[in-house]
């Protein structure tokens, strides 16, 4: 179970860090993905993208 959370964690932290890029490409504007103002900062919790990412991941994996 802590490995499920700790990929999940990882892929948000790659999606953050890569969301300018991905934003242009329509990734993290999906249905499903959180953006809100907290403290004065933007937050974004990419979560159907993180998800359709994972299974694209995971395909790329299992036929390699």
């Amino acid at each position: 179970m802590i490995k499920w959370v700790l990929v999940i964690l990882l892929a948000l932290m790659l999606i953050d860090g890569l969301s300018p890029w991905l934003r242009r490409l329509g990734i993290g504007k999906l249905p499903g993905d959180l953006e809100f103002s907290f403290l004065g900062r933007i937050w974004r919790l990419p979560i159907s993208s993180t998800l359709i990412l994972s299974v694209v991941c995971a395909l790329i994996a299992k036929w390699l």
